[in-house]
């Protein structure tokens, strides 16, 4: 644990936050690390806008557990071919202002992503819809251009929601959506307020209001939670904060499986890793259990593929290679790659980037450390995180580690990530790996109707990517949720979405 945490948790006197207020019998206080850059959904692409943006607005569908999607403002939808879809809306939902949702709505919605209605990074996620076509009043038809299988995950919690036809650029300044909670008001790096929607079609919730609090500061938030001014935070504080919470009797932590995912990406292009056998050597050099033990508190869980947990298209670790932490097999393929040890022992050289953030910091230095007892020294370099990724986009590192949060949960993260069409700006090939069996299984999967042969080839890429390992997946970190005993009846989503807000209650 920090000792300027300890040292602040038992002062006697200390000043927080001048924004925080004393509880108010109806409000719920939610401590946020930043205000949402834009609450509309088509806009906001932080994570504040979608976590506080899908409690305003409803999307077209829902993950299940198993990431699959289920019916939400669609009630059912068909693809008659693999460049049309075809939706049915509920009938009997209603806007925050009263208004009738109809197809007029939904189509608007998807239009203004690529019509030149907005300026957002989330259009590229709509670039190959051709046209938007209402049959009636509760029907919709979507055409593509190209085979487009990611388009329903594009349109799902958090990444979509519907607004009024006409919604423009101001939309996310008075955000009127169909959702359970109704706006009230933002003011910039310190609060957005909402209430419930009374009228809500899937059922009010039982908190009438919540303010969302903006406390920057991660020690501040866990010293708000441990006076009571603050309700609840999720993922906010580290994992120190969170363990000496769990001592405070009116503090209660909340932790389950999540589904982002801790990755380590190589420059296949480089000299120095662009043989295979090489990174290889570096998977078995990791020792993961001892990485999360130490500097995760054991609050998260190995990964062998860039999906969640039960994912629908996972591929099962039995069927793919495995790197358990073996110092001799690493050295066994250095050798392989004939790369000899030199006077000093030293095998290979090599450079890690990472940003500043403590956690990062400390990972790099527990990795460093353990490369070293399989002959690899391993240069570590942080920047601040505007260099950091500036460079990592631009390809000037050899290895770099990051997290994907909820672009993971689709599928299309290996085209993504991995496609030979991907390279940036185009997408997140940032170690331009390239394979063309990758390429075909990824098209085929795209234009692919039926889910098993999807998963089919999903997995044999999978399969390829943990062969030639471009990047080492390497864990979950669970989603944290410390909230008072004011609040009951939280349920934890592995997206670390604030959809408990739903069905949770304030004493």
């Amino acid at each position: 644990m920090r000792r300027g945490f300890v040292l602040a948790l038992g002062a006697s006197l200390l000043v927080l936050s001048a924004c925080h207020r004393a509880n108010e019998p109806n409000t719920l206080n939610f401590l946020i690390e930043s205000s949402p850059n834009n609450l509309d959904l088509r806009q906001g692409t932080d994570a504040q806008s979608e976590r506080v943006g899908a409690l305003i607005y409803d999307a077209l569908v829902r993950k299940d557990d198993h990431y699959n999607l289920q019916p939400w403002l669609a009630t059912s939808w068909e693809r008659p071919d693999a460049l049309s879809w075809i939706f049915h809306l509920r009938s009997g939902v209603h806007f925050h202002d009263g208004k009738p949702l109809t197809a007029d709505d939904v189509a608007w919605s998807i239009e203004s992503m690529n019509n030149g209605a907005l300026i957002t990074a989330k259009g590229g996620a709509f670039a190959d819809v051709t046209g938007v076509i209402v049959r009636d009043p509760l029907t919709v038809e979507v055409h593509t251009q190209h085979a487009d299988a990611s388009l329903l995950f594009n349109l799902s919690d958090g990444l979509f929601g519907v607004v009024e036809k006409g919604a423009g650029r101001d939309e996310g300044l008075h955000p009127v959506g169909t959702g359970p909670f109704k706006f009230v008001s933002q003011v910039q790096d310190k609060e957005v307020e909402v209430e419930r929607n009374a009228n809500y079609w899937a059922g009010a919730p039982k908190i009438a209001r919540v303010r969302f609090e903006v406390v920057p500061d991660n020690i501040t938030t866990a010293l708000e939670l441990k006076k009571g001014s603050g309700d609840v935070e999720s993922n906010a504080i580290t994992l120190d904060e969170v363990h000496a919470l769990q001592s405070v009797p009116n503090v209660r932590v909340e932790s389950g499986p999540g589904s982002a995912v801790m990755y380590a990406n190589f420059n296949v292009n480089d000299p120095a890793l662009r043989d295979v056998r090489v990174r290889q050597a570096i998977a078995c050099a990791l020792d993961k259990p001892a990485l999360i033990a130490a500097l995760w508190r054991g609050e998260a869980v190995p990964s062998e593929t860039l999906l969640p947990r039960g994912h629908w298209a996972a591929a099962e670790d039995a069927v793919l290679p495995q790197y358990p932490h073996d110092v001799v097999r690493a050295m066994k393929l250095l050798d392989a790659a004939g790369l000899k040890p030199d006077k000093d022992g030293v095998r290979l050289r090599f450079t890690l980037k990472t940003s500043t953030d403590e956690t990062t910091r400390l990972l790099a230095q527990a990795v460093q450390q353990q490369l070293r007892e399989a002959g690899i020294a391993l240069t570590l370099r942080p920047a601040e995180f505007g260099t950091f990724y500036a460079d990592i986009t631009s390809g000037a590192f050899q290895m770099y580690m990051l997290r994907w949060i909820g672009s993971n949960e689709d599928p299309d993260i290996f085209r993504y990530a991995y496609g030979s069409g991907s390279f940036p700006p185009k997408g997140g090939n940032r170690g331009r790996y390239s394979n063309a069996r990758v390429d075909a299984l990824l098209e085929a999967a795209a234009g692919e109707t039926d889910q098993q042969a999807r998963q089919r080839d999903y997995v044999e890429v999978q399969q390829i990517l943990a062969t030639e390992l471009p990047g080492i997946p390497l864990w979950y970190p669970n989603v944290e949720v410390v909230h008072s005993t004011r609040l009951t009846g939280v349920t934890l989503n592995p997206g670390g979405t604030f959809d408990f807000l739903r069905t949770a209650e304030l004493r």
